[in-house]
This record gives C-alpha cells, sequence and structure tokens, in this order.
C-alpha cells in the first residue's frame, strides 16, 4: 500500500487528541523529567558543596536523593522507558473507537519480553543511527527511517529483535522518502526545543527551562508518534496478529479505520 503522509498526519493528530493521547503525555513527560532530574543529581553528587550548589542552579531540577540513588532511578527510567515505548505502541495502534479507554492488556501482555527486546534493539539501533549521522548525514536518516517502525513491531506484534527489525526494514522499504520527513520534522523539534532551554539557561531559570522544554518536547514527541503509529497502520499488510486479553489472536488489518 503507498503511503499517504497526508492522511498520516490527520489521522494521527486525531489519534493524540483523545483520553489515551493524554494518558500517554503525561507519562512521558513525568519518564523525562525523573531522567533529567536524576541525571542532574548524580551530575551534582561528583562536587563539593560549594561547587555543586553552582552546578545545581545552572542544570535546573535535581532529586532530595544520594548520587548512587539518583543513578539507581536513573536506569529504573530507562528501562521504564523501554516499557511504555510498548504501551505506546499498543494504545495507539487501536481502533479510533478505543482510544477513550486504556485497559489493563496494554500494559500487562507480554510486557517483559517486549521490555527487553526494546532495550535491546534500543542498544543495537541507537548507536547505529547516531554513528550514521556523524560521519555522513545521509546513511543516519536511512537507518532512523529503516527502523521507524521496530517499537511497532515489538509492542503489536510481538516480535523479537531481529525479527522486528527486519519487519519493520520491510514495512520502510518503498516510503523511505515520504517516512524521512517524520525523522527531520523530529529533529527539527529537538532543535527548536534545545534553542527555547537555551534562552533560559542564559536568563538564569534553568529550572523552569527544563521543565517547559520537556513540557514541550514530551507533547511534540507523543504527536509524532501518534503520526508513525497513523503511517504503520497504512503499511501493515494484515498478516501480522495481535494477541488480546483473553488470548484471541485479533488481525490489525483495518485497526486505523
Amino acid at each position: 500500500m503507498t503511503l499517504q503522509l497526508g492522511r498520516a498526519i490527520g489521522d494521527g493528530i486525531k489519534r493524540i487528541l483523545t483520553p489515551t493521547g493524554g494518558i500517554l503525555l503525561v507519562a512521558f513527560l513525568a519518564l523525562q523529567l525523573l531522567t533529567q532530574a536524576s541525571i542532574n543529581t548524580v551530575v551534582t553528587s561528583l562536587f563539593s558543596d560549594g561547587p555543586a550548589g553552582e552546578i545545581e542552579a545552572a542544570l535546573g531540577m535535581t532529586l532530595p536523593v544520594s548520587g548512587t540513588v539518583a543513578g539507581g532511578l536513573f536506569v529504573g527510567a530507562v528501562v521504564l522507558s523501554s516499557a511504555y515505548f510498548a504501551v505506546l505502541s499498543r494504545a495507539l495502534t487501536r481502533p479510533a473507537g478505543e482510544l477513550s479507554s486504556f485497559p489493563s492488556d496494554l500494559y500487562t501482555r507480554r510486557m517483559g519480553r517486549a521490555t527487553l527486546s526494546l532495550f535491546v534493539g534500543g542498544l543495537v539501533v541507537g548507536p547505529a543511527i547516531v554513528i550514521g549521522f556523524a560521519f555522513l548525514f545521509l546513511p543516519g536518516i536511512f537507518l532512523a527511517v529503516s527502523f521507524l517502525f521496530f517499537t511497532f513491531a515489538v509492542g503489536v506484534e510481538d516480535r523479537g529483535i531481529v525479527g522486528a527489525l527486519k519487519r519493520s526494514w520491510g514495512l520502510a522499504r518503498g516510503h523511505r522518502l515520504k517516512l524521512a520527513v517524520l525523522v527531520i520534522l523530529g529533529g527539527v523539534v529537538g532543535g527548536v526545543s534545545g534553542i527555547v532551554g537555551t534562552v533560559f539557561d542564559l536568563a538564569g531559570s534553568a529550572i523552569v527551562g527544563e521543565l517547559v522544554v520537556n513540557t514541550i518536547n514530551s507533547a511534540l514527541f507523543v504527536l509524532l508518534y501518534g503520526i508513525i503509529a497513523a503511517a504503520y497502520l497504512q503499511l501493515q499488510d494484515g498478516g501480522p496478529q495481535r494477541t488480546g486479553t483473553r488470548g484471541v489472536s485479533d488481525p490489525l488489518n483495518g485497526v486505523g479505520s
């Protein structure tokens, strides 16, 4: 099926403007703030009280815990982020009429396997994309586009790491130029957020800046994934199955209708 990018954007926006979209936004923002605060806390813990206070003021949010505890919270946030992506992929690919609810199977069905696959897969895909961008810009975009649906292949179709990589590659084939628009859009969003954060830093309002930047990032990130979910629904051929709460396999074909 030919990807209709305009339709995917419209459908993605509609999916986000639902109770499901609101829940995903709040959850992602909480993860972002926890991750940022734990990193800041670890950094400030490396310095003595005097310099630490100045660094804390420059960095922004910190947690009232030791650096060791903050490091543990950071690791926990990373693992939770992998689980979050599995839930996000399942939640956003449901029929439009179901997006007003948030059933438990979204975050209970095979979560251990999905979380592990997304965590390990991220360790493989992430560095590969970064290296592609570092050496030559186009290879980075090509890899980012090719693995754009990895999360959905794991979360929705219950595939393993290798199978999900192959599935994403296959779905992107023939549509990489249009999908590249979404990847570039994600980069633009990150750039704009960075500029906003710099402005607040220069104004001496690091904490406010982090809150604003993380809120903007979270909103635009969830919106972007809503669009990617809509694109995924257009391209999946109806062959894969997803298992419901009762162990019944439901065809994905027509999920976006």
